[in-house]
């Protein structure tokens, strides 16, 4: 995540091996011209990573963060939207993991409609204790499912 704009990438060419989650766009979604709001891209986004969790690294996403008490939170969140979605359209996410470091896992999206780009978001998450409300290391079974996933999209 330096800083850089991410290239629009044809859905043909996302690893095989990725995540992505299809998200019908639904009137709550939507503006009064029914055009999605920008920030619930965000929301869909977050959706995502939570499906991103159970679905690919086997991690219980609820359990993490109730029982374990380990905050999964963003500290960086960009998008630049390509086309406007409209209330009945599905779009797909394609999430690919950027960088892991101590505490932050730096995630993109790539969203498609009919395989055409249409977003391209960005969030780093960041594990903190929910209790001391402060970083901390990646848990050691989270930060392996992530690296695992990331050397399953890179082959």
């Amino acid at each position: 995540m330096n800083g850089t704009r991410l290239a629009p990438l044809p859905a043909a060419e996302l690893p095989a091996a990725a995540f992505a989650a299809r998200q019908q766009i639904r009137f709550e979604h939507c503006d009064p011209a029914g055009i999605v709001f920008f920030a619930r891209y965000f929301t869909m986004m977050q959706g995502a990573v939570e499906a991103w969790f159970e679905a690919e690294l086997g991690l219980d996403y609820a359990d993490i963060i109730q029982r374990r008490r380990v905050g999964l939170g963003y500290v960086r969140a960009e998008c630049d939207y390509l086309t406007p979605g409209r209330l009945g359209e599905v779009l797909s996410l394609t999430l690919l993991v950027e960088r892991v470091g101590r505490s932050s896992i730096g995630l993109a999206f790539h969203g498609h409609r009919d395989g055409a780009p249409a977003l391209i978001g960005r969030l780093v998450l960041v594990t903190t204790d929910i209790n001391e409300m402060a970083s901390i290391p990646i848990p050691e079974d989270v930060r392996d499912a992530v690296e695992s996933y990331q050397r399953r999209c890179a082959t």
